[in-house]
């Protein structure tokens, strides 16, 4: 190695912001999980194989089991997931905002491509193209277990997708996706969690799939802790466990050194991986301790504007224990518990 070469800086772990200059993404931004079944983000639904995947997988936990089966494309990857998350952000926003949605939902290829921080050149719409394959022919199969039956289903990722309206040189404008059963009933029942917007940044599937595991399982919580073994699985690694520890053990090294990994850092003891949220991080606050989510005097009557009808304390329950269960991160709670209020809207016998 030349003297130059050894003193050149190491490349980011992050890829470049391809749109510095652009407009904020103001939805949040969220993945979805199917109601009453194994989630996207415990399980590997996504391949973190950066060439065509063609390896059917089938998952169990207890009685539950999770099959992926790819089409003659492949599996949907971890960076065709972009996708589906813009997509969910764009429903999310429109429920926060009082507006209705549907499973069938029309956007600008361009602004998915922007707020997902992915090229916007010819490959670009090529690369969206092919993950919409992907997803359209991904089929999952699951046994759901709810009021002691047990159902099974078998469904994609998404229903259709169809580009409505091509430039001469190829490129698409509009694109029409219809979500699944799946995707949408979890938009429906709020089933979903926020994402760092620095996920969109992170260079290797291995890195965003570790990023969703710390963001479902440690939450806001201070931290946590996961067998190596049982990880790889969740991440969907064809790796020996060897293996697996080394390429864990690398992101470690660079997060050292770059601090580039969103929110939580990772450390190995032993046959364990420790997943701690980094200082100040977390959208820059912890969840309040129940006793902390105190409301002022007459924040109640100002939620009654939004929820008329509603009976203000059991509200004001619900809000609580949805608050904790899910791990939110509570900067005002009179501003937080207004917004939840709004969402809930007038009572409807």
């Amino acid at each position: 190695m030349t003297n130059n070469a050894a003193a050149s800086p190491a490349r980011s772990p992050l890829l470049p912001d391809r749109h510095p200059t652009r407009d904020l993404f103001v939805c949040d931004i969220v993945d979805a999980v199917p109601k009453g079944d194994m989630t996207s983000m415990e399980n590997p639904v996504f391949s973190l194989a950066t060439k065509p995947d063609m390896r059917p997988r089938r998952y169990e936990r207890g009685e539950n089991f999770i099959e992926i089966n790819p089409s003659r494309y492949g599996l949907a990857t971890v960076h065709d997931r972009d996708v589906l998350i813009y997509c969910i952000s764009q429903c999310m926003a429109a429920v926060n905002e009082g507006r209705q949605v549907h499973r069938k939902m029309r956007f600008k290829a361009h602004d998915l491509l922007v707020a997902t921080n992915r090229q916007t050149s010819g490959r670009g719409y090529e690369l969206l193209k092919d993950a919409l394959r992907r997803l359209q022919g991904t089929q999952i199969e699951t046994n759901l277990k709810q009021g002691g039956k047990e159902y099974f289903k078998v469904f994609g990722l998404i229903d259709s997708a169809e580009i409505v309206k091509e430039t001469r040189d190829g490129r698409m404008i509009d694109v029409e996706i219809t979500l699944s059963d799946w995707v949408f009933d979890a938009i429906e029942n709020n089933h979903v969690l926020t994402l760092n917007r620095q996920y969109f940044f992170l260079r290797k599937p291995l890195e965003r799939r570790l990023y969703e595991i710390a963001r479902k399982h440690c939450g806001a919580k201070p931290v946590w802790k996961i067998g190596l073994e049982l990880l790889r699985d969740k991440c969907g690694s064809g790796s020996t466990v060897k293996e697996f520890r080394r390429l864990i053990g690398k992101i470690i090294e660079d997060d050292e050194q770059h601090d580039h990994m969103p929110d939580y850092a990772f450390t190995i003891d032993g046959d364990n991986v420790i997943v701690r949220m980094k200082k100040g991080r977390l959208q820059g606050a912890l969840p309040l301790p129940l006793s902390s989510l105190r409301l002022d005097a007459d924040t109640h009557e100002r939620a009654r504007q939004f929820a008329t009808g509603w009976d203000m304390h059991n509200l004001e329950s619900e809000w609580r224990s949805w608050v904790i269960e899910k791990g939110i991160a509570v900067k005002d709670p009179d501003k937080h518990f207004l917004a939840f209020c709004k969402k809930r809207g007038p009572y409807r016998r």
